[in-house]
């Protein structure tokens, strides 16, 4: 096991500088904030779309014992219906921290698909490497 811990965090740390800031300061946190709106309209929604975008990929990471281009798929499946869901019904938001906070959540998300659909597309073209150092 500390060998796989060991291989996902060569993984992580061969990533670009700005990919594992935008990750891990940005990304995972805007999306798991998600959990402090719940008792908001549609907060249990957007914050299932939200993780579940994110979850699988711990999976993922396990599995290849790092990171690569398959971990985009979970975020096409579930943050596209997500960012649609917040671009339609935004309008009925009350102005407000959610409100706001959904403003960031479609932002981040919606330039986390830029890239997503980039590397899906490479992952089902044959990408399948594991970042590595």
């Amino acid at each position: 096991m500390i060998n796989v811990i060991k291989d996902i965090w060569d993984s992580i740390r061969a990533l670009p500088l700005w990919v594992q800031i935008w990750v891990f300061v940005i990304l995972v946190p805007v999306n798991f904030a998600t959990i402090f709106f719940l008792g908001e309209p549609n907060g249990v929604l957007i914050a299932c779309l939200a993780i579940v975008g994110i979850l699988p990929n711990v999976f993922f990471i396990f599995w290849e014992r790092g990171f690569s281009k398959i971990m985009a798929l979970s975020h096409i499946i579930f943050w596209i219906p997500l960012v649609a869901f917040i671009s339609v019904t935004y309008a009925n938001f009350e102005s407000g921290p959610f409100a706001t906070f959904c403003i960031i959540l479609f932002t981040v998300d919606l330039i986390s698909l830029v890239f997503d659909i980039k590397d899906g597309l490479a992952w089902f073209k044959g990408d399948r490497a594991v970042v590595r150092p």
